[in-house]
Formats: C-alpha cells, structure tokens, sequence
C-alpha cells in the first residue's frame, strides 16, 4: 500500500508474539492485493479495467468496502470521494510538476469522478462504474481497513492487546505489558518530526492527514497533495486534521474529507457523528476540537 506498518503485540511468549505479527503482516498482504490499484490482477484493478464496460462479480468483502466508501462520500458532500484517481493525470507530487495544470486539465480530470457514478449490485455481487475512463482507489482509506483486519485477526488469537501503526493511521487495543495507556504523538504541522501534543488512547483509532506529507510550491504558494474531489484543486486552510474513532478505517477516510472541508463545516460534521472527534490545525497553527475531546496542547 506504499505506506510501511509497525505491528506491536503484548504477548507473554516472544516466539508467539513473532509469529502472530506474521499472522497480521500476511493478513495485511492479503487486503492489498484486495484493493490494490497498482497490481494488474486486483479485483480492484479488473472493476478500473471494465469501467463503462460491463459490470464485474467481486468478493463480498471489497462491495461491503465500496459500499461504506460510498456512505462516507454522501455524509461528508463527496469531500471524500474513491473515484478520485483521475487527478493523479493533472497534479503530480513526486517532483516532476513543471506548471500548475490548467483550468480546461483539470476540469477534464473531475469528468470522470463521481461516488454516484459507482454501481453496487449486492445481489449480484457486482460492481460497475458508469463511465470510460473511470477508476476507484483506496489510497485515503485502504491503510486503515488492514489495519482494523489485522486487528481483528489478532484479537481472535488471543492477542490481548496491541497497536498497529499504518503509515501513521494508528489502532490500539489493550494496554502496554506494563499496563499503561497506549500515547500516540500528534504531529507538528510545521514539523513532522516534533509533537504537537500527546495523547492516551484505549480500544481506539487514530489518523491524521497534512499537508507536510506531499505538496509542491509554484510562486511561493504551497499546493497539498490533498485534492477536493469536487473541485480538482488542492485544499488550502488547515495544516493537519487527526480524527478519532474505534475504526481505523473511518479515521482515515474521515481525515481526508475533514482536511477537505473546512475548519467549521469538518467540526459541525463530527460533531453530529457518535464516538468520532477530530483536532484540526489550521494554517495559522490554532488548534480547533470537537466537542468530546478534554485536553490542552502541549507545544514543543
């Protein structure tokens, strides 16, 4: 998934412990080759190949996945969207952008986007995208869906606690060996290397997206790597966005259409959604929370 995990289980035999990361690490190669866009035979990669073509029969998992994909777009207004791919054509984040795209390209590139556009057959058990041209990707969601897999994989061994750390998209259960809290560190958005605060966590997930990670600079303007799907232009306003629930895989999705947004549209959103905070940093570094997290930044 381009992203490197970090799998910790408490476990009172060490070999044991070693051999239930494997457990999880082949759990987690499973799922990708599930939903990679990237390997040719992915069913995710047959749906992208048949789009406006003919439906295709896909295991149950991966229309349970699209449908709930497709529940977060209608909550959040498509501010997350997994029909998003085609702007990878117009905006490039490996260096290799020489002008901004124009406005005729990246009107082009939001043609073919769209979560009602996506088909689900349940009976069928078909997926089918409407348009040529069309594709889904689970590059804002998929870290987080293998995380909670190999979660639940570990629970049911007995694991009895845990943390899987996904390229930064965090899920915790139990406590440490020494029965501490988990702590996980919320970046600095003006430097990923120090802690804009810390946090406890228990039988919770967390992720975080910002614009530190990837973006590019054309006369003094920083453009992130965070696209509004609606739009096709990079978001601008918020530095970082981390969001809190039990599922990692609704941390990861609900950062990205947070980030996208808004400070006060994202925090009227979680506000409405039971369980789920988020702490939103904006691009003048004041911190905004939702209304069920009780803490103060410790800045360093």
């Amino acid at each position: 998934m381009g992203s490197r995990f970090e799998i910790t289980v408490v476990s009172t035999n060490e070999e044991l412990g070693y051999i239930n990361i494997e457990e999880a690490i082949a759990e987690i190669t499973r799922i990708e080759k599930l939903i990679s866009a990237w390997d040719p035979n992915s069913e995710t990669s047959l749906i992208n190949k048949n789009a406006g073509i003919k439906p295709v029969k896909v295991s149950t998992e991966l229309i349970n996945l699209i449908e709930r994909a497709k529940q977060v777009s209608n909550i959040t207004d498509g501010a997350f969207d997994i029909s998003y791919s085609s702007l990878d054509k117009v905006w490039k984040f490996d260096g290799s952008m020489e002008d901004l795209p124009t406005p005729e390209e990246i009107e082009k590139s939001i043609s073919k986007i769209g979560y009602e556009k996506i088909i689900l057959d349940k009976k069928a058990q078909t997926v089918f995208l409407k348009e040529k041209g069309m594709k889904i990707s689970f590059g804002a969601m998929g870290k987080g869906y293998a995380a909670d897999k190999a979660k639940s994989l570990l629970i049911s061994k007995q694991v009895i606690a845990g943390l899987i750390n996904a390229g930064g998209d965090l899920t915790t259960w139990g406590t440490k060996a020494s029965g501490e809290k988990w702590l996980i560190g919320i970046a600095n958005p003006l430097n990923k290397d120090r802690i804009f605060s810390w946090l406890p966590i228990v039988e919770s997930s967390v992720a975080t997206s910002g614009n530190y990670e990837k973006y590019v600079t054309f006369k003094g303007k920083r453009y992130s790597h965070i696209i509004d799907p609606r739009t096709g232009y990079p978001t601008s306003g918020i530095n970082s966005v981390s969001i809190f629930a039990k599922d990692a895989e609704l941390c990861d999705a609900l950062a990205t259409a947070v980030y996208i947004m808004g400070v006060d549209t994202g925090l009227s959103l979680i506000n409405q959604l039971a369980e789920t905070e988020v702490i939103i940093v904006d691009e003048n570094n004041k911190m905004f929370k939702s209304d069920g997290v009780l803490f103060e930044s410790t800045r360093n």
